[in-house]
């Protein structure tokens, strides 16, 4: 199977953990919350797949150590997302983050030497600019109809930064480790940056309240965790394996197009569902987005 077809998939299932994440977000009283939630999963995948598979005789200590900042890199972003995406639309949110394949594209070029055609490049621009229309505000009770970026912008764009970074040191540590190994390495790396981040007391008064209830929460984030969100990480790794680093993110970056897909779905079958908003005017920003990163993929998989 095509690294493109692998990459996209990783996609469509990452978009449907957004979606789900943005769910069990509603059931807490802390933006915190779900990644003490996350940091008890990750950590637990992580050990799991570890004992599995064993470290391998010739891993160095440096390999490890790449391979632990990766996912170091990923749990800051995730950490820096859920933070807005508690508070914001999902559709909204998710978009800006995946303006990573530019930076990892930037980075990869003189790290790795990948080689990107012009035509790829304005694949990975398009993507990156169908992203960025996706968190435009038409600012109501405006004669001029005006359009303005959210302020939890910026902090995403360091968010998708640190994101585009991971990819490319994730690549490096493939070039030297066992995918499944290195998975193990970046998850329960992720588990403890979540779990040094979100150990607060009002999260850890939320989550002792979902266990002494059997809250459905609990449901959610294991089954979107432990399925979900691992199967897309891991074909994610199988991506960054087979193809260009600067690319397989950029192609990753469509999650934001699933996003939008089942988010709006949602709210037109239960108006107002996750937050989302169907007006005209928010409903065309989305639709030329949309066709933005559409053309970017197109441009990248030629």
């Amino acid at each position: 199977m095509s690294w493109v077809v692998i990459a996209l998939v990783s996609a469509a299932l990452m978009g449907f953990v957004s979606i789900i994440d943005k769910t069990a977000h509603g059931y807490g009283r802390s933006p915190l919350t779900l990644p003490l939630l996350m940091a008890i999963t990750q950590t637990t995948i992580g050990v799991v797949v570890l004992v599995t598979v064993g470290v391998p005789e010739d891993a160095t200590l440096e390999e490890i150590s790449i391979a632990v900042l990766s996912g170091f890199l990923f749990g800051v972003g995730v950490v820096t997302q859920h933070w807005i995406l508690f508070s914001q639309e999902v559709s909204r949110t998710i978009p800006i983050t995946q303006s990573a394949p530019i930076f990892a594209a930037l980075i990869a070029v003189p790290v790795l030497n990948e080689a990107i055609s012009g035509l790829q490049w304005f694949g990975i621009i398009a993507t990156v600019i169908g992203c960025a229309v996706l968190s435009l505000r038409v600012k109501h009770g405006s004669s001029t109809g005006s359009i303005f970026l959210h302020r939890s912008f910026y902090l995403l764009m360091v968010s998708s930064v640190v994101f585009g970074a991971s990819n490319v040191v994730g690549k490096i540590a493939l070039n030297q480790l066992p995918l499944f190994f290195t998975h193990g390495l970046r998850t329960i790396t992720l588990g403890m940056v979540l779990l040094v981040c979100s150990f607060r007391p009002l999260p850890r008064a939320d989550v002792a309240k979902f266990f002494s209830q059997r809250s459905l929460v609990l449901f959610l984030v294991a089954a979107n965790d432990f399925v979900v969100a691992n199967g897309a990480m891991i074909l994610l790794l199988v991506a960054l394996e087979l193809g260009p680093v600067s690319l397989v993110t950029a192609l990753s970056g469509t999650r934001a197009l699933f996003v939008v897909i089942y988010s709006t779905g949602l709210a037109f079958k239960w108006h107002g569902a996750l937050g989302e908003r169907t007006t005209s005017g928010v409903l065309t920003v989305k639709i030329l987005s949309a066709i933005m990163i559409v053309i970017g993929v197109a441009a990248i998989a030629i």
